[in-house]
């Protein structure tokens, strides 16, 4: 399958970003076509440095190499290097009622938080998103449960275009992590791990031993005792069991015996060890790469030619069938 996912180059990646998307993606370059890009376009709806922001960009591209992708395997790319998006975006636009739009869960939400700036571009992200996934004739989206509506209306004006201009572009599915698609605060662990939102709540993929021991002591658990999975009575150690489980790649119901008859606090210091030793290979491939600037640009290019090779055939046929010159 053609499968494609991207990530904004804003903020630190931390282990909800990796356990939702990255190691879903190192997995999938395996048997698939796989196309990751750095979202720089769409991280342009809330305020950022524009001085920074280009080595934010690249930072990030170290980052996913740091976590495993292999440009071997995948093919890694800036969107905003790929001119096609947009204009993509924009021919989506005409046929895409705006009531659409505003009914977006994450429009609604961001609405309300960033009401000192709510851009025309918050109300249009899902228009460009469904443009960098129609513009590769993707098959399929690995996505967390947030991002579902999205796929839904990617797929959506995928069918108007194909039935007012004739067959044009694939309707891509959504691909769901059944357990670990959302990893919740280790502060609040009703609500989403989100660096913005609770900076205590999060552990870096790329944080310091000290730092990751620091998150799990002090992580919020539950009345009661016994490690056990049950996110309706026991939020949060069934967020950390769920991390356990992923980290170390056992079932929680493996997990849960391994910790039958102890407590909360040596359940916190394995979880401590387990994270430090798997997050310390990543620390130490990324001190390698961000040394080797020349190597990764070349990755980046790489993936720019591959990755507009395709959205030029594409668009050629878009026009084609819309009456544009």
């Amino acid at each position: 399958m053609r499968i494609i996912s991207g990530i904004q180059p804003t903020g630190e990646l931390h282990i909800g970003n990796y356990l939702g998307a990255v190691k879903q993606w190192v997995r999938l370059q395996e048997n698939n076509e796989c196309f990751f890009f750095i979202a720089d376009l769409h991280a342009l709806t809330r305020e950022y440095q524009p001085r920074s922001f280009q080595e934010n960009i690249f930072e990030k591209a170290v980052d996913l190499l740091s976590l495993g992708l292999d440009p071997e395997k995948c093919v890694i790319f800036i969107q905003s290097q790929i001119k096609e998006h947009t204009e993509l975006a924009w021919l989506l636009n005409v046929i895409t009622k705006v009531a659409e739009l505003e009914r977006m869960t994450q429009y609604k939400e961001k609405a309300k938080k960033f009401r000192q700036n709510i851009n025309a571009g918050l109300l249009t992200y899902p228009v460009l998103q469904a443009a960098d996934i129609l513009i590769y004739q993707t098959d399929a989206v690995p996505v967390g449960r947030d991002q579902i509506q999205h796929i839904e209306l990617a797929r959506t004006i995928a069918r108007k275009f194909n039935n007012i201009f004739g067959q044009t572009f694939k309707e891509p599915k959504a691909m769901m992590l059944k357990e670990g698609a959302k990893i919740m605060s280790l502060q609040d662990p009703k609500k989403k791990m989100s660096k913005s939102d609770s900076p205590q709540g999060c552990i870096g993929v790329f944080d310091p031993p000290e730092l990751i021991k620091k998150r799990v002591m002090s992580a919020v658990t539950d009345t009661g005792k016994g490690i056990k999975y049950y996110p309706a009575k026991k939020p949060g150690i069934s967020n950390l069991v769920t991390i356990f489980s992923l980290f170390s790649e056992k079932p929680i119901k493996e997990v849960e015996r391994k910790f039958k008859g102890k407590g909360y606090s040596d359940f916190k210091k394995e979880l401590t060890d387990l994270l430090v030793k798997k997050l310390e290979l990543f620390r130490q491939k990324k001190k390698s790469l961000i040394r080797r600037e020349a190597y990764v640009r070349e990755i980046l290019e790489q993936g720019r030619r591959r990755a507009q090779s395709i959205a030029d055939s594409t668009m050629k046929e878009v026009r084609a069938n819309m009456g544009l010159m």
